[in-house]
């Protein structure tokens, strides 16, 4: 059995299981749809002792994340999200000029660009080599490294500790969180700030938001979990914001414990509600797997209905989550024809598992389909804006979770 990532105690109870899956970034390109791929388990559990929800570490992050395809800039709703955190934190923690912030998983310069725009010296630690060289490209300093405890001593004694370190679902992300938040620690001045965002556990649980479970998601996080991490490197939570995005997240902003203020009320509110739900013991995390049954048994229904009436559908987007989606519902190309996306690093190339050919977003008008899944439903808004077009053919918008809905 394995052992627990926080506490190491052997993880015995099961929080959900979602069988086999490949991991969800693997694309295909064409010469490989005839090859095998590997599927490993999703099989997640909560620790009896700590109540840390985790996925084993099935696949090393360096199999992940060397090479990556998910580009943050081709979100403009996340990148907005972003700028509005970069001002808010400006503002808050009075930075300049002077100041320094370091982003972890900085992805594509995304967030960091604000920083850069307001002439404060910035830093991306990125991991994907080939996302760091589009930062890089536009002029956003960023090394190529995954964080640990030794590499945030390192690139602390090179360019010095920020006033702010920035750390947005990645936490999650990592298979060691304590080696990787006794990093953030090395990173941050002594009267620095350290912000995470991560998807709440207490929001997943909630919205039936199951397709976030995938390989390189390792822990699922409550602010009671986050708490107890942080806490091994010396970092105290102080404050938290509730954010809508990713169905439901938090920011928790933390600091060197030896200059921690008392916790925020919205702190105190939040751990409030999580112990409401349950959150606090075991018991309290059964009960999702019912909820996710009855998400797939509806997906899929729809599905074959619409097959046997002769209708078209089409997916919107390849997120990893629609992956996990598409993969343990069963779907194949017979149900989803294509799927579409914005970004042409995946143009002409096929679902995980699945198999479903990736087409530029143009196809759509050419195929006028009858109906449109919105794979990223976190971004349905966004996208159903972008997608208005597609009721001039008499084209309906569905998304799947939390629950079927036909926009």
């Amino acid at each position: 059995m394995a052992a627990c990532r926080l506490c190491g105690a052997t993880l015995t109870h099961t929080f959900v299981d979602l069988g086999m899956s490949p991991p969800c970034e693997s694309y295909l390109a064409s010469e490989q749809l005839d090859q095998g791929e590997t599927f490993f388990p999703l099989h997640v559990r909560v620790c009896t002792e700590c109540l840390l929800v985790q996925l084993p570490a099935y696949i090393a992050a360096e199999d992940i994340f060397s090479d990556y395809a998910y580009f943050s800039s081709y979100s403009d709703s996340w990148v907005a999200h972003a700028k509005r955190h970069v001002d808010n934190a400006v503002e808050q923690l009075v930075l300049g000029p002077e100041s320094f912030v370091v982003e972890v998983a900085s992805n594509d310069g995304y967030l960091l660009q604000h920083v850069v725009a307001r002439g404060i010296k910035a830093l991306g630690i990125e991991p994907a080599a080939n996302i760091a060289a589009v930062a890089n490209e536009k002029g956003i300093p960023t090394e190529v490294m995954f964080l640990g405890e030794e590499i945030g001593a390192k690139v602390a004694s090179t360019y010095g500790r920020a006033d702010l370190v920035v750390a947005n679902n990645v936490f999650a992300h990592v298979p060691d969180i304590v080696d990787f938040a006794k990093g953030l620690r090395e990173l941050v001045a002594d009267d620095g700030y350290v912000t995470i965002e991560i998807p709440h556990l207490l929001r997943l649980i909630e919205g039936n938001e199951y397709d976030t479970i995938y390989h390189e998601h390792y822990s699922y996080l409550s602010l009671l979990t986050t708490q107890r991490v942080l806490a091994t490197a010396g970092l105290s939570v102080v404050d938290v914001d509730e954010l809508t995005t990713h169905g439901g997240s938090l920011r928790t902003w933390s600091t060197p414990r030896e200059n921690a203020s008392e916790p925020s009320a919205s702190v105190r509110r939040v751990l409030a509600d999580e112990a409401a739900a349950g959150l606090d013991t075991v018991e309290g995390h059964d009960g999702f797997a019912p909820q996710v049954a009855d998400v797939r048994n509806d997906f899929v229904e729809f599905l074959i209905d619409q097959q046997r009436a002769g209708r078209q559908v089409v997916g919107y987007g390849a997120p990893g989550k629609g992956n996990t989606l598409l993969n343990h519902c069963g779907i194949r190309e017979d149900l989803i024809e294509f799927v579409v996306d914005r970004s042409p690093h995946k143009h002409g190339m096929f679902l995980p598992g699945t198999h479903i050919p990736i087409h530029p977003v143009e196809r759509l008008a050419e195929a006028r389909p009858d109906y449109v899944v919105i794979m990223p439903w976190n971004l349905r808004t966004e996208i159903a804006e972008q997608l208005a077009y597609v009721r001039k053919w008499g084209g309906r918008l569905v998304v799947a979770l939390p629950h079927l809905e036909i926009l």
